[in-house]
């Protein structure tokens, strides 16, 4: 059954509707029909434009089924006695949690409980809100879960520790609804496996569950309404017909004024920092009520954060907000936000989804976005109300993403979107779920295996994959079995499996969730005292990743939270910095948060290149670069493959435009220099940029193409993806680095452990060491079995480049020239700043500019 704007629904109750009328509201046709729905027990799917009132539709049906349901309780005997330490129990024993609320972000769980709280106290509702995070305290989650709210916002780690408790079933006993944010945001990733996985034990828990999706960006519907609800088990045939959940769709909404930057200033030919707009990003900001400006990289926040307050000259209250940062300094930014004291705020995908705060009325993206669905979701932060437009100001930080940049923007006109598609679940999650399970109370292999299949994820999952990854929990697999630390569950006599060892829940909940991020270390701000020695105390100023802190030297200055810092030692797994002036401070290059050119954007950026009419429309100094490449070289078709060759200085080079992220050009960069190596040409390195691949050699690349040795054809045949792949990752620490990120997601090594942490080199050695052991005695373990997919997804990107060699075969265009083109230009400039091996470390290229000279003569 399918609603738009104008489809009937349920009557809203009395008090309810007088709510609506005094503020001169009227609930719209599609929070009526998510109404209707859940009064029916059925469980649907919600999409709607950003200020559409998403939230309020989610929460509306629960609102009022929790004010019906009043609270009987007459005599204060009914009331459970105070815990010690806890506080008094604030419902009746019957009273539970009734709806469970899920999200993406732990800001954003808070920003929910915020808006929640309006309705309530206006209407006067007995009714509770809380919110359990990681930033919630110890005791109360402690609390909460003898005293659980009527509704509980939280995200998915915590939701697993939840359900891992050993009273978990009288926790979630009076469940009614579950609401789901940001769905798109959570389905598509580990964490929206672990979500799934646990969503089957709720509707073992809960059988009546109604689940509830709220999404503004959505590609595959059906995909995310089969998410929703249980599905048969479907081994024999995965392609059998799904269970959907109801779906409820709002048409309209005020289309987005979205905008490039126009600028008389110099568009740079490589490079990410948009240096040449900061005067304008601050007059834009100077200009507008609250701005938030997105970047896609906690480094590139910290640059950009630190040049606006450089040319800061009137004081304007300027604010920095990512993962990195200190719990209290972003709640500080939050709250600031909330009572729009900031004129603008510095952010990462922390504040990219759904938060509502402030009196925002200007987006400003620094940087091509990456995905178009991407840019919808944080525009729609700017003017948050689904009657009036969105304004934002894309900021492209070189000439490539000028392109990408209009790309985005007129897909986002179309409505075009371009979230990753649904994917099988990953079984390291599996295996953390399995434990977590175990932890909750003993179980038989044949109910959990029923449970998980019902989760769409894992709809296929053959009884034989399960039974190994059960196996692996049990003892770790074959070659590790005789090593006790491994054997996490054991099963009984009762043919029930159960938990080893109490400690190892302990761990398990230490270690849950899927969120692998760089090994962190606290960075502490002290001083230096009169004697010259480095004081211990000091407050905490965020995390950074340690492989940047291995890198420093005492002396060394970079920016972080905003502020200059001198980097003093290390103590106690602690950086110890103090402040400076230095100018040239370096840039902590963070390693989460990169995104990959979409495959749509990348599909996008061809055809404009294909289109003179779409170049006519980009700036005029883009249009004179592409001018210049189409009468030195070529501007290559949609489907075709550009290949130039050139000498630059003492050295050849080739350049290949496929356009499709970086992550595909890097495998692909790997196999190409195999393949020349076996050729003779001595390839000396190779750089991957979103859009081109640039490789450069001892012998002459052009004369060898010319000649056909080998051919292009032959150079970039598909079956490159075979034995010179599979030879390559044998010889590469790349599986490796997959490998440990599967083994702390299966719970094989513990980074955690109670009152400790292990460092990330401690952890790095510990999975290298099993890595080789599995690799040498049990080469079809499961882990490596999960390592090998999310390379092949993630870090390797086959799939893509396996459909971009499928795509150009035969299409492949070769210019042998005599110097450098316009478009090689920046992948030139970005060998210059990427570290290489060998003897490519002495290849030095001229100054900029006098290589765009020669490219544009």
């Amino acid at each position: 059954m399918k609603h738009d704007t104008a489809s009937p629904g349920a009557a809203l109750p009395p008090r309810f509707a007088a709510w609506f009328a005094d503020r001169g509201w009227s609930p719209r046709p599609h929070q009526l029909a998510l109404l209707a729905h859940a009064r029916a027990g059925r469980s649907a799917l919600l999409i709607a434009p950003t200020g559409a009132g998403k939230t309020l539709a989610g929460f509306l049906p629960s609102l009022i089924a929790i004010a019906e349901r009043g609270d009987p309780v007459a005599a204060p005997s009914n009331r459970v006695a105070p815990l010690p330490g806890l506080g008094p129990k604030p419902r009746p024993p019957h009273r539970g949690l009734n709806t469970l609320y899920v999200s993406p972000l732990k800001a954003l769980a808070v920003d929910i409980a915020r808006n929640l709280e309006t309705p309530i106290a206006e209407m006067g509702l007995d009714i509770t809100v809380e919110t359990r995070t990681g930033d919630t305290p110890p005791h109360k989650r402690r609390r909460q879960k003898y005293a659980p709210p009527d509704i509980l916002l939280t995200t998915p780690e915590q939701l697993a520790l939840l359900l891992a408790s050993p009273d978990a079933a009288t926790f979630f006993r009076d469940l009614e609804a579950l609401v789901l944010d940001e769905l798109h945001a959570l389905v598509t990733s580990k964490r929206g496996d672990l979500l799934a996985l646990d969503i089957a034990r709720l509707r073992r828990l809960a059988p009546g569950l109604r689940i509830t999706g709220l999404s503004a960006t959505v590609a595959d519907p059906d995909g995310l309404r089969a998410w929703l609800v249980p599905q048969e088990p479907a081994a024999d045939d995965p392609q059998a017909p799904r269970a959907l959940a109801e779906i409820v769709t709002v048409k309209g909404g005020a289309p987005p004024r979205i905008t490039i930057l126009e600028t008389e200033e110099h568009v740079p030919w490589a490079g990410h920092s948009a240096r040449y707009a900061f005067p304008e990003i601050y007059r834009l900001i100077a200009r507008h009520r609250t701005t938030l400006v997105f970047v896609n990289t906690r480094s590139q926040a910290e640059a950009v954060f630190h040049a606006l307050w450089t040319i800061n000259e009137d004081g304007l209250p300027i604010a920095l907000h990512h993962g990195s940062l200190d719990r209290e300094r972003r709640r500080k930014v939050e709250a600031a936000m909330a009572q729009n004291r900031l004129k603008a705020v510095v952010c990462t995908s922390t504040l990219d989804l759904g938060i509502d705060w402030g009196d925002v009325d200007l987006v400003i993206h620094v940087g091509a976005p990456k995905g178009a669905s991407r840019l919808a979701q944080r525009i729609g932060r700017s003017n948050h109300r689904m009657d009036e437009p969105s304004e934002a100001v894309l900021v492209p930080a070189n000439r490539f993403e000028v392109m990408e940049c209009r790309a985005a923007l007129d897909a986002n006109y179309l409505g075009a979107q371009d979230t990753p598609p649904l994917r099988p679940g990953a079984l390291d999650v599996l295996a953390q779920h399995v434990l977590g399970m175990a932890c909750a109370g003993p179980f038989f292999a044949d109910d959990l295996h029923r449970e998980i299949a019902s989760a769409l994820p894992y709809r296929g999952l053959p009884r034989e994959t399960f039974e190994k990854v059960i196996a692996f929990v049990a003892t770790g697999g074959y070659a590790l079995r005789s090593y006790e630390q491994f054997a996490k569950i054991r099963k009984g006599i009762d043919g029930r499996w159960r938990v080893a060892h109490p400690r190892v829940a302990q761990q398990y909940r230490l270690n849950v969730g899927t969120i692998l991020e760089a090994p962190l270390m606290k960075v502490r701000l002290t001083s230096r005292k009169r004697s010259g020695l480095i004081g211990r105390g000091g407050r905490v100023l965020g995390e950074i990743e340690e492989y940047f802190i291995e890198h420093l030297v005492p002396g060394d200055t970079f920016l972080f939270a905003g502020e200059t810092l001198r980097f003093e030692t290390v103590h106690e797994q602690e950086a110890l910095v103090t402040r400076t002036n230095a100018e040239t401070p370096k840039v902590p290059a963070y390693a989460g948060g990169k995104f990959p050119l979409s495959t749509f954007l990348a599909a996008e950026v061809r055809a404009i290149l294909a289109s003179p009419e779409r170049i006519r429309r980009l700036p005029e100094q883009v249009q004179d670069w592409l001018g210049v490449q189409q009468r030195r070289s070529l501007l290559p078709g949609p489907d075709q493959l550009l290949v130039e060759t050139f000498p630059e200085g003492n050295r050849f080079y080739m350049v290949a435009y496929p356009f499709e992220g970086r992550l595909a050009h890097q495998t692909l960069g790997m196999l190409l220099t195999r393949r020349l190596e076996r050729a003779g040409a001595r390839p000396l390195g190779f750089v991957a940029t979103d859009y081109a691949i640039g490789l450069w050699a001892i012998g002459d690349l052009g004369a060898m193409a010319t000649t056909s040795r080998p051919s292009l054809s032959e150079l970039f045949d598909e079956d490159m993806l075979g034995d010179d792949l599979e030879a390559w990752l044998d010889e590469s620490f790349l599986l490796k680095r997959s490998f440990r990120g599967c083994a702390l997601i299966a719970g094989m090594i513990d980074r955690r452990h109670p009152g400790q942490e292990k460092s990330g080199r401690q952890v790095t050695v510990s999975t290298d060491l099993i890595y080789d052991v599995l690799r040498t005695h049990e080469p079809d373990h499961i882990l490596l079995q999960a390592t090998r997919a999310d390379a092949a997804t993630g870090l390797l990107d086959i799939r893509r480049l396996g459909e971009m060699l499928s795509r150009v075969k035969g299409r492949i265009v070769h210019k042998a020239l005599d110097r450098v083109s316009p478009l090689a230009v920046p992948v030139l400039l970005d060998i210059g700043r990427v570290p290489v091996g060998g003897d490519a470390d002495e290849t030095i290229l001229a100054e900029a500019e006098d290589l765009i000279r020669e490219a544009m003569e």
